[in-house]
């Protein structure tokens, strides 16, 4: 469908190699962008590129460390000098720290809000450079249904995705008359490398199943659709929103 059309974007997925940040990459080059892959394990990278070429899109890794602020910009100033532009930022890059709030290091604390908070603001920062001369972005922030409800024992995530659901409101708000949309899509439990290890545990697989009125756990491709909705001319008069794809998760 025409409204869903990529055709002739290019997008940057962060976390691009593996999980939802793959799928994600898949999708958008199964809608016709070229993608540029964004991840430290150059390999991992290479493995999702092929993926992208094997679809006839163009395909770009980079091998950025996105807790290095310079490196975000580095990272932007490639992307516009091997495509010309950046249509699509999509900030996937997240990680999590499983422990009880009264054993949390200061270390730990920073870890996770370095990453899914400060260098995913930085990533949009200097999207958004771009995006203004463009007259033309959009970005979308994965945050999670953590961010709108607490949980136990991982506090400095359930932080970071509150910053970024809030975060995507005020950029939105700053942006919009740029030309830039700004979203956010907010997961409940999918299975991923980065939550494997925690559903590999029995006890915990059956407690968030039975907390999903859906009754499973989400998987990587059913984010496709509400990625494409935000990357796409779908979503034109959309902005500053948080999309919860949960399995009901929120209605509750």
């Amino acid at each position: 469908m025409k409204l869903f059309s990529l055709e002739n974007k290019v997008a940057v997925v962060t976390g691009g190699n593996r999980g939802l940040g793959r799928a994600i990459a898949l999708a958008l080059a199964e809608a016709g962008a070229d993608i540029v892959v964004v991840g430290r394990d150059e390999q991992k990278n290479q493995q999702v590129v092929s993926e992208v070429q094997e679809k006839g899109r163009k395909a770009l890794s980079l091998s950025t460390d996105l807790m290095n602020i310079d490196a975000i910009g580095e990272m932007v100033g490639t992307v516009v000098e091997q495509f010309g532009k950046l249509d699509i930022l999509v900030n996937n890059a997240g990680v999590s720290h499983t422990q009880s709030a009264l054993e949390i290091s200061e270390k730990d604390w920073d870890k996770v809000m370095d990453l899914n908070v400060k260098s995913l603001f930085f990533c949009c920062q200097a999207a958004g450079r771009v995006m203004k001369e463009q007259g033309f972005g959009k970005i979308i922030n994965l945050a999670s249904v953590a961010g709108a409800v607490g949980d136990l024992g991982i506090s400095p995530y359930t932080a970071s995705k509150a910053a970024v659901i809030n975060l995507t409101r005020s950029l939105a708000l700053e942006w919009v008359r740029l030309g830039i949309q700004v979203n956010a899509i907010g997961p409940a439990y999918i299975e991923t490398d980065m939550n494997s290890e925690a559903l590999s545990n029995p006890k915990v697989r059956g407690k968030i199943i039975g907390k999903t009125p859906m009754q499973r756990l989400g998987e990587s491709d059913e984010l496709a659709g509400t990625v494409l909705l935000l990357a796409s001319d779908a979503s034109s008069y959309i902005t500053g929103q948080t999309i919860f794809v949960d399995g009901g998760w929120l209605a509750q």
